[in-house]
């Protein structure tokens, strides 16, 4: 069996999923398919005050199928709803290279062992601090660290500059 990249609907890669496992599943063709993948990730990130939790799609308009290709397998998934043709030259279904699968399943798990916070800032940015003891007040962007998930922001107190280091989830850009 061999992985194959295919086009799909970009921000339907799931519903596209279950609509050619479904498909598989009627047509018997269930064991030609070994696995179905769209590479995401855990992201937490700040909206409007409230931490939020979504998946992030690595590629979106793209999902990787493992399967033995064969003519029922390549019409299956080219009339499933959502799948407009596989990734290769001339629309021709090309295995992807072994390297290119670890590479990308690697992707996966690493960051599914934890999740990901996506930083919406930049050094310089205005932002209003949103929690903690310094909520309300706002400041620039001094430093950013993404290994510790925090930025260093200065904000005025009492009159004095004072660099804070904060966690990224607790400062939104201000508008």
């Amino acid at each position: 069996m061999n992985w194959y990249a295919l086009h799909v609907l970009s921000g339907h890669e799931q519903k596209v999923k279950a609509h050619l496992e479904n498909e598989a599943e009627l047509a018997g063709l269930s064991e030609k398919i070994a696995q179905i993948l769209i590479p995401s990730e855990q992201v937490t990130e700040m909206r409007q005050g409230k931490k939020r939790t979504r998946n992030k799609v690595f590629f979106p308009g793209y999902m990787l199928v493992e399967l033995e290709l064969s003519k029922e397998t390549r019409h299956l998934i080219l009339n499933t709803p959502g799948i407009t043709n596989f990734v290769g030259p001339r629309n021709e279904p090309q295995p992807l290279r072994q390297d290119e699968v670890d590479r990308i399943l690697g992707r996966v798990d690493e960051t599914s062992a934890e999740g990901r916070v996506e930083i919406p800032f930049r050094i310089g940015d205005p932002i209003r601090v949103t929690d903690g003891p310094f909520t309300d007040f706002t400041g620039f962007i001094e430093e950013i660290s993404e290994e510790k998930k925090k930025v260093k922001v200065r904000v005025s107190i009492f009159g004095r500059s004072t660099p804070v280091e904060l966690d990224f989830l607790q400062v939104e850009l201000e508008n």
